[in-house]
């Protein structure tokens, strides 16, 4: 009912900057609608964890090791959220997933998740 398309990923040194894009569409717009969103990533062997969320009235949740480095925002209209991430460590290093919280009916029916960009951070 809703696909996540993420972009943005790539290759930079310890310090630089990236920015990640995630535009999320809705094939019944009538039913569905977009609720909370967010940016996600797994590190080879590790679980998945929450990096930043937003909802939709902009109140924001960065993981402590995020923390005064990545910021993330959201455009409502354009129903796209965005994550510019400064600063960088190679400890950053994961494959970043892009998280939208689904509404049907102003219900939560679920939740859909990106196919996942690679940020690779060099030392």
């Amino acid at each position: 009912q809703v696909q996540l398309v993420e972009s943005g990923g790539g290759l930079v040194q310890a310090g630089g900057s990236l920015r990640l894009s995630c535009a999320a569409s809705r094939a019944s717009r009538n039913i569905f609608s977009i609720n909370d969103m967010g940016w996600y990533r797994q590190a080879p062997g590790n679980q998945r964890e929450l990096v930043a969320s937003i909802t939709t009235r902009g109140r924001i949740n960065y993981s402590d090791s995020v923390k005064g480095r990545f910021t993330i925002s959201r455009d409502n209209a354009k129903n796209m959220v965005y994550l510019q991430m400064n600063s960088l460590k190679p400890e950053d290093t994961a494959v970043y997933y892009c998280n939208a919280e689904i509404l049907r009916g102003g219900v939560v029916s679920g939740s859909s998740w990106g196919q996942g960009t690679q940020v690779t951070v060099s030392s």
